[in-house]
């Protein structure tokens, strides 16, 4: 969705536009929102992982070798980092190597980078014309490992603050982690991860009431505290759980624990981006309680919570200021005192068809100002403000 405010440059006189994500771009939501803003205004050149999206005039798809050479890499990796030669790090890392590769004969008057590690490559190629939109605070990602936090939050912190105050301007998810960015020298302005506003209608609500979680498998979200407390409630509700298998084993782990638990909580098949709201709509409330277990989950305020607004439901998240703070704002749900089983399960406990339905008419009333059409114009300016080199 283009901003009313702007004109769209015609087909014959638009600028060029890449756009670098080291992510399967046709199946990346937030880089799927930057493609759609700005293909009617530039001409979009994108590099990354599998086919082009919809609206791209050039893609350049990046391949990288596994096998014994992975192994190889490895190892140098965990020598370069032990060294702290960064700098060889980064240039030497086989995705950029690969991009530079990809790019040789281009030469990109302004460029949109998405998150920290296209940042470098990105200053390289524009200077003075590049756009950094950090998805995650970086030093934080894994820092529930000690391995990690001795080696890679090092590492990640100077790419950080080497490069991203370089770029000309800069966006991230969530107000909490631009306040984290701010003590690293980068100020960056806010674009939530809220979809386009969907035409539905909060549906009556279901006995038992319908909850529905759905996301990435990852052994860190503590997926299994949502669905124990829901199998001890006393209130009438069962739980649909729809997880993308980033990690098999833990989904299985998932599946298994459903079975034991008995048949208010199932597990059910993951659905295609473009048909989730449509999937969530027949649900009454989105639970996720997400415990802090690092530090980008304590700052979270991610594509689920937009998602479960656009569908019209109830939410119940735990204390995550991001989180919390909309739910408050909006009356969409509530807030479980902790991330436990129990804390979970308290707030189950008080669960009622009619303060589902409330909550889900709040969410009809917040679904435009939770939507893209607020967060693009961010977006547009930052692009429209980078003049091409002279």
């Amino acid at each position: 969705m283009m901003p009313s405010s702007e004109a769209a440059v015609s087909s014959d006189t638009k600028p060029p536009l890449l756009i670098i994500s080291y992510s399967p771009i046709a199946r990346d939501a937030r880089v799927l929102r930057q493609i759609e803003l700005f293909q009617g205004r530039y001409d979009l050149t994108t590099v990354g992982f599998g086919p082009a999206a919809p609206g791209v005039g050039q893609h350049h798809e990046i391949h990288v070798h596994v096998g014994l050479s992975r192994r190889i890499r490895g190892y140098a990796e965990a020598a370069l980092l032990r060294l702290k030669l960064y700098r060889l790090m980064y240039w030497s890392d086989p995705l950029v190597r690969a991009t530079r590769r990809a790019l040789r004969l281009y030469r990109p008057e302004r460029i949109l980078a998405n998150d920290i590690y296209t940042v470098p490559l990105a200053l390289h190629l524009a200077p003075d014309t590049t756009h950094t939109d950090l998805h995650e605070y970086y030093p934080g990602l894994h820092d529930d490992s000690a391995q990690w936090r001795r080696l890679r939050q090092p590492y990640l912190t100077w790419l950080v603050e080497k490069y991203a105050p370089r770029a000309a301007s800069a966006t991230t998810v969530g107000e909490e982690i631009a306040d984290r960015y701010h003590q690293h020298g980068v100020h960056a302005a806010v674009v939530v991860n809220a979809p386009e506003r969907k035409g539905f209608t909060p549906g009556a609500v279901s006995s038992p009431i319908r909850l529905v979680h759905a996301g990435a498998a990852l052994p860190t979200r503590k997926i299994e505290k949502m669905m124990r407390a829901v199998a001890e409630s006393t209130a009438d509700i069962e739980l649909s759980v729809l997880l993308t298998p980033n990690t098999p084993a833990y989904v299985s782990k998932l599946e298994a624990l459903a079975l034991e638990l008995g048949p208010r909580v199932r597990m059910i098949p993951p659905v295609a981006h473009e048909n989730l709201l449509q999937t969530l709509n027949s649900f009454d409330v989105g639970i996720h309680v997400l415990p802090p277990t690092v530090t980008n989950q304590a700052l979270a305020l991610p594509n689920k919570f937009f998602d479960f607004v656009q569908a019209r439901l109830g939410i119940i998240i735990g204390p995550t200021p991001g989180m919390a703070r909309l739910i408050n704002e909006h009356d969409l749900g509530t807030v479980t005192s902790g991330f436990e089983v129990e804390d979970i399960r308290a707030t189950l406990d008080a669960l009622t068809a009619a303060r589902v339905s409330e909550w889900k008419r709040a969410a009809d009333r917040a679904s435009e100002v939770l939507s893209s059409a607020t967060q693009l114009p961010v977006w547009a300016k930052a692009i429209d403000a980078l003049s091409a080199p002279h």
